[in-house]
């Protein structure tokens, strides 16, 4: 794994916006950043593959065991929609995708820092935007890149295929989660499927019918959503997703995997596992150096570093929840950057990663997505 400065493509903007990267550049700042680039072995590809595919087999136990234990309240899921995320566990609805965020250089096994199970970003970046800049740069190379293929191979296998479109939302206020749901919504047009957008502000709901529906009070039977279901679940609408007919993506049992209190338990059911660090509730502190981390927190906020005696820190509005406490593992650091490798699992296989560096320890919402590519070895 190596970190290998180089020129940006003269057009990069022109180029990455007509894949539909609107948002490459974020209060002024570069967040699509091709001035450097990642290198890997086909050996190290593998290493990250592997490690994929482990954990998300590690997730799925992890839920199963949450579920016959009853540990939903640990988690900080109510009571009331339990039964919701039962039924969609038994029924074995499919989830698109996940995140794995990784602790790694290139040696030793790869650490979990973190799954984002329900709402993980960066995905049109990972796909689409940085295999085109592969085919400008290095047509000879290869990359750990098979999503979009993925993705739209998901759809034509999904079992719900119907005359009923596919609804996609997310809030109205970001253009990085509006270009990531059109681009899942590409590969569902692709995969076969009608689609619409809505913003979740336009969702309604029909007191008569008891369903929910569209912007003309069309029913919606079908809901992908890049909106966290912490939300979902106490928002107004909330209370009726019990009750209404509709099919949602990610699915209800992936609120298992969407909090950091996962990571405890993961570590209590195959602790010791080399692709996992120890983790506990807030109620059994750490000893030596560790990271503190909200059960639900967005783009670094709240996270604070404790570390051969110093502390490291961020602010924002999470944490009432409460916190995990994680083993603390150094991210590598190459030329005042410190890189999390992003690995995606696309219908229950690995398909390819994507890598954001930030120049501190804790990855906030002002890191750069930098591309990568691979060489024999």
């Amino acid at each position: 794994m190596k970190r290998i400065p180089i020129d940006p493509r003269p057009d990069w903007r022109e180029r990455v916006e007509s894949v539909g990267m609107l948002y490459h550049t974020i209060d002024d700042e570069l967040y699509w950043d091709e001035s450097a680039c990642y290198q890997f072995t086909r050996r190290e590809v593998d290493t990250l593959d592997l490690a994929t595919a482990e954990l998300h087999s590690l997730c799925l136990q992890a839920v199963e065991e949450v579920i016959r234990r009853n540990l939903f309240s640990r988690l900080c899921i109510p009571e009331w929609f339990v039964p919701r995320i039962i039924s969609s566990w038994e029924m074995d609805e499919p989830s698109v995708y996940g995140r794995f965020d990784l602790a790694w250089d290139g040696s030793g096994p790869p650490k979990l820092l973190e799954y984002n199970a329900d709402t993980p970003t960066s995905l049109l970046e990972a796909s689409v935007v940085q295999w085109f800049w592969l085919q400008d740069k290095y047509p000879e190379a290869d990359q750990f890149n098979s999503i979009h293929e993925k993705l739209i191979s998901f759809w034509e296998r999904w079992p719900y295929l119907q005359r009923d479109p596919v609804y996609f939302i997310c809030s109205s206020g970001s253009i990085e989660d509006l270009g990531n749901v059109e681009y899942l919504r590409d590969t569902s047009v692709q995969g076969g499927f009608a689609t619409r957008r809505l913003f979740v502000e336009e969702v309604g709901w029909d007191h008569t019918q008891r369903r929910f529906v569209g912007l003309e009070d069309e029913p919606i039977h079908t809901l992908f959503k890049l909106y966290p279901w912490e939300w979902m679940v106490r928002d107004e609408f909330g209370r009726y997703l019990t009750e209404a007919n509709l099919r949602i993506m990610e699915p209800a049992w992936k609120m298992v995997l969407s909090t950091k209190g996962i990571l405890p338990f993961l570590w209590k059911l195959f602790e010791g596992h080399q692709n996992l660090l120890q983790a506990t509730f807030e109620d059994s502190p750490l000893n030596g150096d560790y990271v503190r981390k909200p059960l639900f927190s967005r783009e670094g906020s709240n996270v604070e570093i404790c570390r051969g005696g110093g502390v490291v820190s961020t602010s924002g509005s999470y944490g009432s929840e409460g916190y995990i406490f994680q083993r603390y593992s150094p991210l590598p650091f190459f030329d005042g950057n410190y890189p999390v490798i992003g690995s995606w699992i696309i219908d229950g296989e690995p398909a390819g990663i994507g890598i954001r560096e930030d120049q501190t320890v804790i990855t906030t919402n002002g890191s750069r997505f930098v591309p990568h590519y691979f060489v024999e070895g």
